[in-house]
């Protein structure tokens, strides 16, 4: 305890403390309607994405990689969405494609005009986030504030149309629903948490983030609202616990947090089914 309170003295702590529960309360709204939609791996498609948009802010020497890196990744999404409903790709098709073409492009990028001395060490904390949520800048911290409150404000504001789009798109249709644009909504506010979860536990990882506090919590309960709420508590648990055992143990932090999501959606399974009628 007395080595957690001297390292919370320091201000990249607080920063990596908020920006983690920011960027895990955020994955964990979407993630429930990802995973009822069974479009859980869009996760992995666009960050490998945002991956190749760093690459090449690096070759450029860009400094705000956001800038580029935000515009990419949401026209990705876009783009993806719209491959996913073409007859002809189906929506897991189209993210592999989209997954492996821009990873293997990205990093084909890095080797042939990467001017960086540790060539490895910026790809590994790239795919495993390594120890970049540590090293955040103020200004990082508060373009994830203001992105992470749009993003809630968005899921308040719309979560009626978000919950009729979920479950029943035709039906939404039917009552006069843009389901388009909802979906639009959807694929844009998830590529805007893939550019921010990058920090956190690197595009190889983020995946988690979305898809293990909505399985956690869909062991336990059956309403979209219950399932949302509990969701997003167990991110920001698992979140802010991995961070501290990875600040005391020193331990890689995305890998760590991930670890804590599995622990926990185990126990949620372990509970879900020793009290199988807790599901309401």
């Amino acid at each position: 305890m007395d080595k957690l309170i001297l390292y919370m003295q320091y201000p990249f702590v607080r920063y990596a403390l908020i920006v983690g529960t920011l960027i895990a309360l955020c994955s964990s709204l979407l993630g429930v309607t990802l995973v009822l939609k069974r479009f859980s791996f869009i996760g992995d498609g666009l960050s490998h994405v945002a991956f190749g948009a760093i690459a090449i802010a690096s070759i450029f020497s860009i400094e705000g990689k956001m800038v580029l890196v935000l515009p990419i990744t949401i026209i990705s999404a876009i783009l993806l969405l719209r491959t996913g409903q073409n007859t002809r790709v189906k929506g897991d098709a189209a993210i592999a494609m989209i997954s492996v073409g821009a990873l293997a492009f990205g990093y084909l990028l890095m080797n042939l005009f990467g001017t960086s001395a540790n060539l490895t060490g910026d790809v590994c904390s790239t795919l495993f986030g390594s120890t970049s949520i540590l090293t955040l800048t103020q200004s990082e911290v508060w373009i994830c504030v203001v992105l992470s409150i749009l993003v809630v404000v968005l899921f308040i504001l719309f979560y009626n149309k978000l919950f009729a789009v979920t479950f029943d798109e035709n039906f939404a249709k039917a009552i006069g629903t843009n389901v388009n644009g909802y979906n639009l909504l959807i694929a844009t506010v998830i590529a805007i948490i893939i550019v921010l979860s990058m920090n956190l536990v690197g595009s190889l990882l983020i995946s988690a983030l979305i898809i293990f506090p909505a399985l956690s919590a869909m062991r336990l309960f059956g309403s979209f609202k219950k399932v949302t709420v509990f969701s997003a508590f167990i991110s920001v648990v698992c979140a802010l616990t991995g961070i501290f055992i990875s600040i005391l143990a020193g331990t890689p932090v995305g890998s760590t947090i991930v670890a804590t999501q599995v622990a926990a959606f185990a126990v949620c399974c372990l509970v879900g089914s020793v009290m199988g009628g807790i599901r309401t």
